[in-house]
């Protein structure tokens, strides 16, 4: 007897695939160290200064390789193959930390040379420019070791721009098609349980043997994922993509983007909800002047979101695909900015790590969404360079959002960056809503196709 039922949902259908499940672990590995490692950066820039401003320079120098070289990345990924692309550039990544751990370990050796003086004097009068209400001795840029770190940070963000959308596109090609949607689910997943365990682990290891040895486990991960990808093989032959109009066919991700307003709402939620809530460049102070916990407490706070976004995932996994994405992504936003809020009026610890939960559940939402737009309607012939459009929306975000963070805290304090960042989420939430009506009217996800 004929039916029209649909066969039952596997929410673990991505990972009953060996060869994506082998790449899911190598890639999990290398996040964890890389989110133990940029949690601890910021923790020892700001051990070392004492400085609001200095936390919003990290992100400064995260995102300028960001802006500069996302879209060559994009090119980059459909021109060449995407696993010895991601390969070279983790071998990159654990060179940099190497550096790190060396030069955290040493840095008290490190000679007071005459351009390292002079560019720690001049980070210092850009503080002091923002931080006018701060004790100009309470600022501390007297470590010759930290514009060399900065500099570090920079490379390791260069090599982590390059790869990305090689790694954010390679997906597809692991997987068949009616697997895709559940794959995505899975790496936000394991992104979401790195974000958690790195900050963490990271605390850990700085309390019990200090800051060296978690830039030598990110070297040591980025290897682990090394030896893992050299095991990777496809599942579906790439579609390299013949480029010859070198501005037009760079710029072909965001022709694309722009004429799918669906992803370009999408992006936009999430660059203006990032950049404007995202309160994670303050943790340090927080952690250190109003909360009053030491680096194990602000692991937990730094893991706290990623805690909220891995329960997201799992619920988001098991359950039945969304029937309106749009609609649940754009009160996503709003709970998003809502929980941060709560989180810049909380003085109690518990609290804090409540609202930094939800903040993380909110945006599991928005990234799962967007994501899959991003792969579902792209060709793949298009994926890496859309891909790094994409990644300009999400790293402006998170980079330029510490940014303002950051340099906000100096001027009015780290309360009124973190309460009116949260405001601002839900005013362009609301904004982006009513301009992109298409995106409350998104249909289900598994129903979407890629353009021909």
């Amino acid at each position: 007897m004929p039916t029209d039922r649909q066969p039952p949902h596997d929410p673990y259908a991505a990972l009953r695939i060996a060869n994506f499940r082998q790449y899911l672990v190598g890639s999990f590995l290398a996040l964890i160290g890389r989110q133990a490692v940029t949690a601890v950066a910021i923790w020892q820039v700001y051990q070392w200064t004492h400085s609001a401003t200095a936390l919003g320079l990290v992100g400064f120098v995260n995102v300028l390789p960001l802006l500069l070289l996302s879209l060559p990345a994009g090119a980059i990924a459909d021109r060449h193959d995407r696993r010895r692309l991601i390969a070279l550039g983790t071998l990159v990544m654990a060179a940099v930390n190497v550096a790190l751990a060396t030069l955290s370990f040493w840095h008290t050796a490190v000679p007071a040379l005459a351009p390292l003086v002079e560019m720690n004097g001049l980070l210092h009068r850009l503080a002091l420019v923002f931080e006018r209400h701060a004790d100009p001795a309470s600022l501390r840029f007297d470590q010759p070791a930290l514009p060399l770190v900065y500099a570090l940070l920079c490379a390791h963000a260069s090599a982590r721009i390059l790869v990305w959308p090689a790694r954010a596109s390679i997906t597809p090609l692991l997987v068949p098609n009616a697997a895709l949607g559940n794959a995505i689910t899975w790496s936000t997943s394991t992104f979401e349980i790195a974000t958690m365990a790195g900050p963490a682990l990271g605390g850990f290891l700085v309390a019990v043997l200090d800051i060296p040895a978690v830039y030598a486990l990110g070297a040591a991960l980025e290897l682990a994922f090394l030896f893992a990808l050299g095991r990777v093989r496809y599942f579906q032959v790439p579609q390299r993509a013949v480029l010859q109009r070198k501005w037009r066919d760079l710029l072909a991700g965001v022709d694309f983007i722009w004429r799918k307003k669906i992803i370009l709402g999408a992006g936009c939620l999430d660059l203006f909800a990032v950049l404007l809530g995202g309160a994670t460049a303050l943790l340090p102070v927080y952690a250190d002047q109003i909360l009053h916990v030491g680096p194990i407490g602000f692991g937990w706070l730094r893991a706290a979101p990623s805690i909220g976004a891995f329960s997201m995932a799992m619920w988001l996994a098991h359950r039945e695909p969304l029937r309106r994405p749009g609609h649940t992504l754009i009160w996503a936003v709003v709970g998003f900015g809502a929980a941060t809020i709560v989180f810049g009026l909380s003085r109690l610890y518990w609290l804090s790590l409540v609202a930094l939960f939800f903040t993380g559940a909110f945006d599991n939402v928005s990234v799962v969404v967007r994501q899959s737009l991003v792969q579902l309607l792209t060709p793949d012939a298009l994926r890496g360079r859309v891909t790094a459009v994409n990644q300009i929306f999400i790293g402006s975000s998170n980079e330029i959002g510490a940014l303002r963070a950051g340099l906000m805290s100096a001027l009015i304090g780290p309360v009124g960056a973190v309460i009116w960042g949260g405001c601002g989420t839900i005013v362009v939430t609301l904004a982006v809503a009513r301009a992109v009506p298409a995106l409350r009217r998104l249909a289900p996800l598994h129903t979407l196709r890629p353009e021909t």
